[in-house]
């Protein structure tokens, strides 16, 4: 059961971590401290599950994956303080409060005590640590040796200090936090922190107890792995309360990221017949849905400005009666509108691949009143949707449709100039 707890927490870690990639690239610098701290906790977590100890326990060194995992939880532990330090840190009053203040103090201290820290486990590891024979688990085989005692004491200042500050910013913030969202996952971490302080002392406290009173293997077995439960419990809690508050933001990712799925056909049909409309040559569906050049909503805002250039240029291709058939061929369709204009692009970028314009362009579509990015990107979905549902045959007999009708138009037009013209005379 512990081990399912080792693998669950570390691969929801590990999830969180990658869910927050971007905000290497795009956000500031608190919240990049905060990715690294789930980085480093997802590095930490995957060093205490037994596939991976095993497969450091391959390099010649004993006992080096807790040493590993030491140093990835100290980094992990020195960017979620900055974080909380910076972000909740904060304050434009003339008098600065005192939790500000020793938020502000840590911040600036932190990386300094956090070398010197990482610097001082090294040397004890490799002198007072007793490190005759690998260890299945750290603490309950080095439970009763000072060496030991005092290099996990070092190690857990970092943790003891961080739950401290991070559980009372936390639990300050969530008070004062405006959605209900955030005001919960605010609480949750919180709560984490205090289990955490908790799970610090009492780490520290059966340290030293079995070096003063030596205790059975099977109370130190039954204790670490108590408060190892414990442990991972609070990280579940962490996870749980870092990802409530961004539900929405990821509700928001995904609709961004179908509406671009399904306007990608429109828009690459778009960009290809005029090249220099996008401001980089299109690739592929799933090279454009998986890259990370820029973010989801600014690349729809581009694709958006995309199709309406593209659509401009277009209508210098297009023959006058085309926007009329297409009302016509869509008239006992699903969703009339939409689809005409998806079948006056796709036939009229039949036209375009002539190289045939016009000297005059044709008449537009009808005004439509976006309000902004998100209601002009709905309605390109839905023509996207009918534009991917369009074959060439369909759009091909349209265009010559269009065309018959066009020239038909013009016979009747030169008959009635002529009459006129008979009339004068």
């Amino acid at each position: 059961m512990l081990d399912f707890f080792k693998y669950l927490t570390a691969a929801v870690m590990t999830i969180i971590a990658v869910w927050r990639f971007p905000a290497v690239r795009y956000a500031d610098s608190h919240r990049r401290a905060l990715w690294g701290g789930y980085a480093g906790f997802a590095v930490a977590l995957w060093l205490y599950t037994p596939v991976v100890m095993q497969a450091v326990e391959r390099i010649p060194v004993i006992d080096l994956s807790a040493l590993l995992r030491h140093f990835a939880s100290t980094a992990a532990i020195l960017a979620a303080l900055t974080y909380v330090a910076t972000s909740y840190g904060k304050s434009s009053e003339t008098v600065v409060p005192r939790h500000v203040a020793v938020s502000r103090w840590i911040a600036r201290a932190s990386y300094r005590t956090g070398a010197i820290g990482v610097i001082l486990l090294t040397i004890l590891f490799f002198t007072v640590v007793d490190r005759a024979k690998p260890s299945q688990s750290f603490l309950i085989d080095h439970a009763g040796q000072w060496g030991a005692a005092v290099y996990m004491t070092v190690f857990y200042f970092f943790p003891l200090v961080t739950t401290a500050v991070c559980g009372y910013q936390w639990t300050r913030a969530a008070r004062q936090a405006e959605s209900t969202s955030m005001r919960v996952g605010l609480r949750l971490m919180g709560f984490s922190m205090w289990m955490g302080l908790a799970h610090t002392m009492a780490r520290v406290a059966i340290l030293w107890v079995a070096v003063a009173f030596p205790l059975s293997a099977s109370t130190v077995k039954f204790l670490v792995d108590a408060t190892a439960v414990w442990m991972n419990v609070l990280f579940l809690i962490v996870a749980a309360g870092a990802s409530i508050p961004t539900t929405q933001t990821a509700t928001a990712r995904w609709k961004t990221w179908r509406t671009l799925y399904r306007i990608y056909p429109l828009w690459f049909s778009l960009v290809e017949a005029f090249p220099g409309t996008s401001l980089y040559p299109p690739g592929s569906r799933l090279a454009e849905l998986v890259h990370m050049r820029v973010p989801g909503d600014v690349r729809l805002d581009r694709w958006t400005q995309d199709i309406a250039d593209a659509c401009e240029k277009l209508r210098y291709y297009a023959p006058e009666e085309l926007l009329f058939a297409a009302e016509d061929k869509t008239v006992s369709h699903a969703d009339p509108e939409p689809a005409a204009e998806a079948y006056w692009i796709k036939a009229a970028l039949q036209v375009a691949a002539t190289g045939k314009s016009h000297r005059f362009a044709t008449s537009p579509f009808n005004p439509k009143p976006f309000v902004d990015t998100d209601s002009e990107a709905a309605w390109l979905t839905r023509v996207g949707v009918a534009y991917s549902q369009i074959s060439t045959a369909q759009a091909r007999t349209l265009l010559e449709h269009s065309t018959q009708a066009e020239s038909g138009f013009n016979s009747v037009t030169d008959l009635e100039r002529g009459a006129v013209s008979d009339i004068r005379h």
